[in-house]
């Protein structure tokens, strides 16, 4: 809705006609005309359109289509037929065209961005140099020492074969992991920091232990929550929809070429079906899921709809830039029949993907 509302907000502010605006794709199940736009929802909840007055015809037709042959002589129709031809998409200036198609994607992008800065005013998880323990196993030698949910581990202290006392400073997760484990059966003192305080405990790291509690018991992390202020969270939030957003693009390539190649592309692919799936599993987690959830997804629509692609806006935007630098437009019948290939080609892809997801679902 938000990547057609782009598309929608700026033909009205251009002056551009819009006939309709529809959530899914036709048939219609219910649609409503207010002022000059009909507003719609359809049976098929795969996506949604805009759709202007002269987008796909080279000569629009006019809004009255009963006019008598006398009254389309008059006067009066040859003003109507000069103001709709005016207001048709296909009409506008070359840099107004591409504003239009350009909208929804930037409308998605900036959705991200909002979502992302949003979060980071809400808290989210950061690497740091310390490490703190999240969870400790009942029985295990980290709760007969007496340590706690949150403890941050400084330091782990431990005597050579002179007896010679060594402290290790404990800065990442592997540091934790690689003394203890050379210490194993050995008493040794952890330096802990909780609630502001610094505390010595003595452990005796287990040489036999389950494989998912560790020689202490204890599951250790680096990331702490940290949140941002209303004038930091933008600028990170911006940044990380960038960096996100590469990401995306070098999945996306990547899932193309093995279409290409006809490779067998990665089950993480998901459609329809798939998203419904994960977004039900997002649920789970709370509202901060969902809205993370929410601009991936807003991001990847970003990134799949400018790919110069026909039907998508990328395709379209592709005509509009080879008009552009050339000074002539391809033929409308040519484009159009483009575009109606490219939609067919989507609505396979949509059906194979839909397919996949019903296989991994049943499969589980």
């Amino acid at each position: 809705m938000i990547h057609e509302l782009g598309h929608f907000i700026t033909a009205k502010k251009l002056g551009i006609l819009v006939e309709e605006f529809g959530f899914g794709l036709p048939p219609r199940i219910w649609g409503k005309k207010i002022g000059e736009t009909t507003y719609s929802i359809n049976w098929l909840p795969i996506g949604g359109f805009v759709k202007l007055y002269g987008e796909d015809a080279e000569e629009p037709r006019t809004k009255d289509q009963e006019l008598s042959t006398k009254d389309k002589k008059s006067s009066e129709f040859s003003v109507l037929s000069s103001q709709l031809e005016k207001r048709a998409f296909y009409s506008r200036p070359v840099w107004q065209r591409i504003v239009v198609l350009v909208a929804g994607v930037a409308m998605n992008f900036i959705l991200g961005i909002v979502i992302i800065s949003y979060l980071f005013t809400q808290g989210v998880m950061v690497p740091t140099d310390r490490v703190h323990i999240e969870k400790i196993v009942s029985g295990s030698p980290a709760e007969v020492a007496g340590l706690k949910e949150k403890d941050v581990i400084l330091k782990l202290r431990t005597k050579n074969q002179e007896l010679k006392t060594i402290d290790t400073e404990i800065k990442k997760s592997e540091d934790l992991i690689d003394t203890t484990k050379e210490h194993l059966g050995q008493q040794i003192i952890l330096v802990v920091e909780r609630e502001g305080k610094e505390l010595e405990l003595t452990l005796t790291p287990r040489k036999d232990y389950p494989a998912d509690e560790g020689p202490m018991g204890v599951t250790i992390s680096t990331y702490e929550e940290k949140k941002y202020s209303l004038a930091q969270a933008p600028i990170l939030g911006t940044k990380e929809a960038l960096i996100l957003s590469w990401e995306l693009v070098k999945g996306i390539g990547t899932t193309i070429w093995k279409l290409i190649s006809f490779q067998p592309v990665s089950k993480d692919v998901a459609g329809p079906i798939g998203i419904a799936q994960i977004t039900g599993e997002a649920v789970k987690f709370g509202q901060n899921a969902v809205l993370e959830l929410l601009g991936l997804l807003s991001l990847n629509l970003a990134i799949v709809n400018i790919l110069p692609f026909p039907a998508l806006d990328g395709g379209r935007l592709l005509f509009v830039l080879i008009e552009g630098a050339t000074g002539r437009r391809l033929k409308a019948t040519w484009e159009r029949y483009v575009h109606q290939i490219g939609m067919a080609i989507l609505l396979a892809l949509i059906l194979l993907v839909t397919i996949n997801d019903l296989i991994r679902i049943i499969g589980k």
